[in-house]
């Protein structure tokens, strides 16, 4: 099946439009930087074949978002299958708190700590603070997702209340 130049060109204007946040959804779901790239070029491939179906009943932002976290997920399940567990919280509790180097490091430090703390998140608790962290309101999640808004607001102030702990937990080791 030959792609439409509709097809290529609805990817190209949703990769250059949603690509960095597809890279954070890649090293928040995959803590090996291979398996990550694995993993993006996977929701890449996903996301231009899945133009060739696309009817714009949703828009194009949601659209990408579902194709990618449907592949993320099929992806942890995979891994979660081949191996075990990635991190446990008990090693993320011995992981640097980053008191003694540069606040640039520090912060990607955080940033590396919360990623292995959303990984520990069951899969539809991970897809939604994830969509949460990129800026997606209840609504915009709920249709990804297929929850309602009021499920996705209550789920997104329990996260954050947890994040915030686990976070605190981890850096207080």
């Amino acid at each position: 099946m030959r792609p439409s130049p509709d097809q290529d060109a609805r990817y190209l204007e949703a990769a250059e439009a949603h690509g960095a946040a597809l890279q954070r959804l890649a090293r928040a779901t995959e803590a090996n930087a291979e398996r990550q790239r694995d993993l993006l070029q996977d929701i890449h491939v996903a996301l231009w074949r899945s133009f060739a179906s696309f009817d714009a009943r949703c828009s194009v932002r949601t659209w990408v978002y579902r194709v990618a976290h449907n592949v993320a997920a099929s992806h942890v399940d995979r891994e979660r299958r081949a191996r075990a567990p990635l991190v446990s919280l008990d090693e993320i509790e011995q992981m640097p708190s980053g008191e003694s180097i540069s606040s640039e490091v520090e912060e990607s430090h955080a940033v590396a700590r919360l990623n292995a703390i959303i990984r520990q998140l069951g899969q539809p608790d991970r897809q939604i603070i994830t969509l949460y962290l990129e800026g997606l309101d209840a609504a915009s999640i709920a249709e990804v997702t297929g929850l309602s808004a009021g499920a996705i607001a209550t789920r997104v102030s329990r996260l954050k209340t947890q994040l915030a702990r686990l976070f605190q937990e981890n850096a207080n080791v």
